[in-house]
């Protein structure tokens, strides 16, 4: 997701790759990020002078700062590394890691803002819902959403939702299983497995389309399609008795308290 963010903004032309500093341990990695993104510097570990404070605008948004993508377990011992290199805002995509730990680890009353994206965000076409800590500002969190518009949306809420949100569009591509259903029910009923990926994957692109573009219930758009005692409505007359509906609300609510307990 790092390598993700990265891209954007290079691709966005908002930031220039000799202004990105990347702190990558793994020296296999490390090779990897500098040949894949050009002009940008590399660094085993945090160093003194990674941000360069100079370079920030009059309302403070475009000041620097660092984007924390690491593993949970690695997330405050990260944030010690650069508080002892003087990095005081953070951006982080760390799944859930309180900002308050963050903080501490941090040192000093650092900003700190909170972000949980999604995968589509490889594609440019994420969301991400964002979170300010204690100490983060309005211009803190105009910043994280500079970095995290470049590869998708961004909505503001408070911190006590980001688990919800892990729960509900961070899981969500995972059902990509929908996907693989369809696909396979298409050759059971004769198609090839290729003309079946098409029809899928574009009946879900379209459809999803079809869903922002025009701002209606996803009731009344599923309406549209669902004649009386017709194919469709037997379609989903099969789903709802198989509780597909529940089946889905059940496993955002659990994929939300798994969040939950990474924190307690």
């Amino acid at each position: 997701m790092g390598g993700a963010l990265l891209g954007g903004l290079l691709r966005s032309g908002r930031v220039a790759a000799g202004d990105v500093s990347v702190v990558e341990p793994l020296d296999e990695r490390r090779a990897g990020l500098a040949a894949e993104f050009p002009g940008i510097r590399t660094e085993p570990v945090p160093v003194a002078g990674l941000l360069n404070e100079g370079s920030g605008g009059a309302e403070g948004s475009h000041l620097p700062g660092a984007v924390l993508a690491v593993k949970p377990d690695a997330a405050e011992g990260a944030c010690r590394a650069l508080g002892g290199v003087g990095v005081h805002r953070v951006l982080s995509i760390v799944a859930g890691m309180p900002s308050q730990r963050l903080e501490a680890a941090l040192g000093g009353e650092p900003a700190v803002v909170r972000a949980m994206p999604n995968t589509p965000a490889l594609v440019g076409a994420g969301v991400t819902a964002i979170s300010g800590g204690s100490f983060a500002t309005s211009h803190d969190l105009r910043w994280a959403e500079e970095v995290l518009s470049a590869v998708g949306t961004v909505v503001r809420l408070p911190e006590r939702l980001l688990d919800a949100v892990t729960g509900l569009s961070g899981s969500g591509p995972a059902y990509f299983l929908v996907a693989e259903a369809l696909m396979e029910a298409g050759v059971q009923m004769g198609l090839t497995r290729e003309v079946s990926r098409t029809l899928v994957v574009e009946t879900m692109l379209g459809s999803a389309r079809l869903l922002h573009e025009t701002g209606r219930d996803p009731e009344a758009l599923r309406a549209m399609v669902t004649s009386p005692a017709g194919t469709t409505a037997a379609g989903v007359r099969a789903l709802e008795a198989k509780a597909v509906r529940s089946a889905f609300m059940e496993a955002v609510a659990v994929a939300t308290e798994r969040s939950r307990s990474l924190h307690r």
